[in-house]
């Protein structure tokens, strides 16, 4: 391997600074092109990075300085002119545009129909994403929606810099395989099997939605999950753990086809693989598994493999303790419980009681207790009363000795409730007081082998027939077993009821359906953020253009991946009706078995990406569309705040806004009135005035500034590799 030595290196140094004094983006480029040849391994995985990839945005209406191509006439199958061009005029009266075409010798212009162009962002512009919503469905109350945002997932993938960093739980991917079967596109052309850059095009394009990809991840704890057949495994494991070096990375083999898939001459595919990228703490949890896995590894459990849940469930104090336990801190946490004198049963809750306000005096016959400290401090409980009348009917509450301020009151977490809801613990009924009667059972749990033969993870019958029943006519190839996914994420997200799961490459949205099915099992809140560009498969496409349409038209995007396959199926697994309106046929089968006509208790929403004008947007349709991406940073849970506040503040289920810096007192006041708000946004160009505003938010309240032009919180550089 050829190395560029000191010498070479700062005479190259000296060039370059002269060619960016001529030409700036000439001298970038070849910056760019020499530190990543000189940043390449002497041993490893070598690859060509080539040009910045390109997309076309058929749906954004053309701007002034927008780069552009010319799009074939209708009716033709032909590629077109693949030229980038610059708008340099718009002649609105005559629906035409001035055009100068870009990194040309000479100077070359023409005048094309609006209609006739297309947009095209590279992967080296400036972007400012933004969010338009474009419908939802709701069924599942106080629970976070499920996100689906339709737009290349590269660029949706830098807006979620912004609003997840740090975040995600999991990220479980189906990239495209890289078959030579026009399985995906680079540049937006095809890459065809005999292409010979065909393998470093996928390793460009797969390295850069895993750089950004790693800093959504949460580094103490999370679990990225790649799945590959044998086109791409060897050279995708050698990038992950180049990518990834403090990760443990372990690879897994599954039969997904018994039957097998032909390979030409050589063996009939069976199965395909799972790459485990583990952070931090992370590591396949103990499950009760069933008979499949059992045969997949051994015909018994050893005795090393057991172990003995508690014998009780682990209750613990409702009073909240350490941080942010003080009554002034989170005062909607503050309120009465009723019980009886003999400490026997809870007979009501009462409302929080805002700070300065009168207590209420003791109800006749009942015993009030207050979440007091042992020095008669007043603190909070863990969690308000909506909630916590909601966990005394799941039986998660109880009380226990008298103090001097009533009763102790304990309840279950999410965790330990989980358990007692498991295979872990028998339950026996309930005590006087309503709380749940369990004794541990002995513990058969064990952690999966590397080696997995699934009846339910036959991608055949429980990828396309279950699609099939969901979306009956509409065909997507080759989805992945709802079991297998769901099998794969539980190892990870088992102990996590309120994980975050992304998938950037989601297809007909199997990633999320398997996170619906992990919350109705066991109650939980874990939200889903699914990925998808609206293509429209190569066959398909040949026909539309045929029939004189193009992409942007209606009649083409109708049939995009995203418009007609992964939201009408988030939304059938939802409701249990098919998109004409008809119950679902058939049953969940396996570990959770019921009609799918009923559907899951969840929320979910659907978004389209949009590139926002540096200068041109308004300042009030820039928030519109950033409103929903703070939203998505405050948890995608509650109500949103849409619109700028006429009264230059508001204050939602799960964050607050502060647009006038002169109201930032009740803007302050109603959030700490507030039991739920995570982030107060704070909208000012002056530092000072922002940190004041911070320092007087209720504590564990997250303060975020946004600048006075919104746009300027949203721009991401597409760069390429500088290493």
């Amino acid at each position: 391997m050829l190395r560029i030595d000191k010498e070479y290196m700062s005479r190259l140094t000296d060039l370059i600074a002269k060619a960016k004094a001529k030409d700036p983006q000439l001298g970038a480029d070849l910056d760019r092109e020499i530190k990543i040849l000189s940043s390449r391994l002497p041993f490893g995985l070598n690859f060509e990075r080539h040009s910045p990839e390109v997309v076309e945005l058929p749906l954004r209406p053309i701007r002034k300085g927008d780069k552009v191509r010319v799009l074939p006439e209708r009716g033709s199958t032909k590629k077109g002119d693949q030229r980038l061009w610059q708008v340099k005029t718009i002649h609105k009266a005559k629906k035409v545009a001035d055009l100068e075409l870009l990194d040309a010798a000479d100077v070359e212009t023409q005048t094309v129909a609006l209609d006739d162009l297309v947009v095209i962002a590279e992967f080296r512009d400036t972007i400012w994403p933004g969010l338009v919503s474009t419908g939802k469905v709701q069924r599942g109350g106080d629970k976070p929606f499920h996100s689906v945002i339709n737009g290349e997932n590269y660029h949706v993938l830098k807006a979620l810099t912004y609003t997840h960093r740090g975040k995600v739980d999991a990220i479980y991917i189906d990239p495209p395989y890289n078959t030579g079967a026009k399985d995906w596109k680079y540049n937006n052309d095809y890459v065809e099997g005999d292409d010979i850059y065909r393998h470093s095009k996928w390793l460009a394009m797969m390295e850069r939605r895993l750089l950004v990809a790693k800093e959504l991840l949460n580094p103490a704890d999370s679990v990225l999950i790649v799945t590959i057949d044998e086109k791409e495994y060897l050279r995708l494991g050698m990038l992950l753990e180049q990518i990834f070096p403090e990760a443990n990375v372990q690879m897994v083999s599954s039969v997904i086809n018994p039957k097998g898939a032909s390979r030409g001459n050589g063996f009939r595919r069976t199965d395909e693989y799972l790459y485990f990228v583990m952070f931090g703490a992370s590591s396949p949890a103990r499950l009760q598994l069933g008979a499949d896995w059992a045969s997949s590894a051994s015909s018994t459990i050893e005795d090393s493999e057991e172990r003995k849940a508690p014998s009780t469930p682990e209750w613990t104090s409702m009073m909240r303790r350490g941080s942010h336990a003080a009554r002034a801190e989170r005062p909607g946490l503050f309120f009465p419980i009723y019980a009886t004198p003999d400490g026997k049963r809870i007979v009501d809750i009462g409302e929080s009681i805002p700070l300065g306000a009168e207590l209420p005096q003791d109800r006749p016959g009942l015993t009030t207790i207050w979440p007091l400290r042992s020095d008669g401090s007043e603190g909070v409980w863990q969690v308000g009363p909506s909630e916590l009348r909601s966990r005394i009917e799941q039986g998660r509450v109880r009380l226990g000795r008298a103090t001097s301020y009533g009763f102790v009151v304990n309840y279950l977490p999410d965790g330990a409730y989980a358990a007692v809801l498991s295979d872990l613990f028998e339950i026996h009924g309930r005590a006087e007081d309503g709380s749940l009667i369990a004794t541990g059972r002995r513990d058969t749990r064990r952690v999966a082998p590397s080696q997995w033969k699934i009846a339910s993870h036959n991608a055949s019958e429980y990828g396309t027939a279950l699609l099939r029943s969901l979306l009956p006519s509409r065909t997507f190839p080759f989805p992945k077993s709802l079991y297998a996914v769901e099998d794969a994420l539980r190892f990870f997200v088992a102990n996590k009821p309120k994980a975050i799961i992304l998938d950037f490459f989601s297809g007909s949205g199997t990633t999320a359906h398997a996170v619906m099915r992990l919350n109705k099992q066991d109650g939980g809140y874990r939200q889903c953020i699914s990925v998808t560009n609206n293509e429209v498969s190569a066959d398909e496409q040949k026909k539309l253009r045929q029939q004189g349409f193009r992409p942007g038209d209606p009649d083409w995007e109708k049939w995009g991946i995203c418009d007609y396959i992964t939201k009408p199926r988030v939304q059938a697994a939802i409701t249990g009706k098919t998109p004409k309106g008809q119950p679902i046929k058939g049953n969940y089968k396996f570990i959770d078995e019921f009609p799918m006509s009923e559907g899951f208790e969840e929320n979910a929403e659907f978004f389209t990406l949009t590139y926002e004008a540096e200068k041109s947007v308004s300042h009030n349709l820039a928030f519109s569309h950033i409103a929903p991406l703070l939203w998505l940073r405050a948890g995608a849970c509650g109500k949103r705040i849409d619109k700028l506040p006429a009264a230059g503040w508001a204050v939602t289920d799960a964050y607050g806004l502060l647009s006038a810096m002169d109201q930032a007192t009740p803007f302050i006041e109603a959030i700490s009135h507030a039991s739920d708000v995570r982030v107060a946004f704070i909208v000012t160009d002056d530092d000072r005035h922002f940190q004041a505003v911070s320092r007087r938010l209720p504590k564990g309240v997250e303060p975020v500034r946004l600048y006075e032009s919104y746009l300027t919180n949203f721009s991401f550089t597409s760069g390429e590799l500088t290493e």
